[in-house]
């Protein structure tokens, strides 16, 4: 059989070493014997076996300063604040064994950051500047891994593969931060990081589902039993062949339409309320649904302060719980957009602590059973993630981009993401990865048509 040649500008990618960034002896010594318990959110089949990988690309720094040589010592003094990233996960628990550790892998590119096209959600090289997927075998490597790639132009591409139990994307942000606060001379964070999972977030002594919502839109089902609610989706969604796209949104647009909306509706609308609503009609309509079958929509909630008491500043676990919209197809493209977009606030609305408590205690009593919302289209905004924080000292990331997409459940999700700071884009609009089935692009296309940014390039690639 003849071996296919990865691409060029994966040639022209090297692997200079591989490092391993420990834990210091007494660091180790005090976790090495007590395990660390997951939260109700953490321990979600959503997150549990998932791990999800993100790319950032920051501007050379100095001449005087290796990146290379900086970024080990900076994960190593934040890893001591965060030691359950060396860990692995076992049965609802973080377990630090003997010398635990977290891969860095050094490499080099003979490539500039002006060659790398950051809007090509399926690209082969994006996808080569991270560590490798580790989905299905979280528990049989460290929680954490990482990779700094140097650029011939001097940037630094940082990319990183995490455990999805341990953390979501504002979680990571904040090892993130701690390291660049390390590497900048600054030292440790101001606001120390907080485990206490269980306390904050475990289930109930007395588990109880006061929410009729989760009875509406989950179910249990023995295929996602057996093998995960990716897993057994996986060949239904690799014959349907779902694709990338990168959409280009313009503020202005978005801005008129959520004005229109929020008019006829009698509500002040979010951006995000309008957009999601526009992109999930836009991607039923382009999928041919037919119109009595239920749809569905999820997104993840920051619950943060809705949960009494708060969640401490520096608690760094899964911080967000899906919500879910769901009606018929038919109706969901004839009824006006703004009733999707005051469904989508409702539906935010009706999140609260008794919300987050039955979630969380819906999983303990049906935890094994499959626990399920069947197929939905997934939503998250990472506009505001504190991105600007991870500074190791030569300015801020100036992409951010996902590169592992199964998320609340889902194999279609859809990313809202900024620009970054130098790219001219950032004053007109945002970006917008999402996963649609590949007979659908055309149509998808032409529905997006009147939110989008003039003169876009549409990048599309398989999953």
């Amino acid at each position: 059989m003849a071996v296919v040649a990865p691409p060029m500008e994966l040639q022209r990618l090297r692997v200079l070493d591989t490092v391993t960034v420990g834990l210091t002896p007494p660091a180790a010594a005090e976790h090495a014997m007590a395990p660390l318990p997951l939260s109700g959110l953490d321990a979600d089949r959503n997150m549990l076996d998932v791990t999800f990988r993100t790319l950032r690309f920051f501007p050379p720094p100095p001449p005087s300063v290796d990146p290379l040589a900086v970024l080990p010592r900076a994960f190593a003094a934040a890893l001591g604040l965060f030691p359950a990233l060396a860990g692995r996960i076992r049965d609802g628990y973080v377990v630090l064994g003997a010398g635990a550790a977290v891969p860095l892998v050094l490499a080099a590119s003979e490539l500039s950051v002006a060659d790398v096209d950051t809007d090509a959600p399926a690209s082969a090289l994006l996808d080569g500047l991270a560590p490798g997927d580790g989905d299905g075998d979280v528990a049989d490597g460290p929680a954490l891994a990482l990779q700094a790639t140097r650029f011939a132009c001097g940037g630094v591409a940082l990319g990183m593969r995490v455990a999805h139990a341990l953390c979501d994307g504002a979680g990571a942000t904040k090892f993130l931060a701690a390291a660049a606060r390390f590497a900048s001379g600054q030292g440790p964070p101001d606001m120390a990081p907080v485990w206490e999972r269980r306390e904050l977030l475990g289930p109930r002594q007395r588990p109880r589902v006061a929410t009729p919502v989760f009875d509406r839109v989950l179910a249990l089902d023995d295929d996602v039993a057996r093998c995960g609610p990716y897993g057994a989706a996986g060949e239904w969604h690799s014959q349907q062949q779902l694709t990338r796209e990168c959409v280009h949104m313009s503020d202005a647009r978005v801005e008129a339409l959520r004005a229109r909306l929020a008019d006829e509706a009698g509500l002040r609308l979010t951006t995000f309320e309008v957009a999601a609503a526009f992109i999930w009609r836009a991607k039923v309509k382009a999928n041919g649904t037919s119109s009595g079958e239920v749809v569905k929509m999820v997104y993840s909630m920051n619950i943060s302060k809705l949960v009494d008491p708060p969640l401490p500043d520096g608690y760094w676990g899964n911080v967000c719980v899906p919500v879910y919209v769901a009606l018929a197809a038919g109706d969901l493209i004839a009824q006006p957009l703004a009733a999707t977009a005051a469904l989508i606030k409702k539906s935010k609305q009706a999140v609260d602590d008794e919300y987050v408590r039955s979630y969380i205690d819906f999983q303990e009593l049906h935890r094994g059973e499959g626990v399920t919302a069947g197929a939905v289209s997934a939503f998250t905004d990472w506009r505001r993630l504190g991105h600007g924080e991870v500074d190791f000292g030569w300015g801020g990331p100036e992409a951010v981009l996902p590169l592992s997409w199964r998320i609340l459940g889902s194999t279609e999700p859809c990313f809202l993401l900024p620009y970054g700071a130098g790219d001219e884009r950032r004053r007109r609009g945002f970006k917008v990865f999402v996963a649609l089935q590949r007979a659908a692009v055309a149509g998808f296309r032409e529905e997006m048509q009147e939110l989008l940014l003039k003169q876009q390039q549409i990048s599309v690639g398989r999953l």
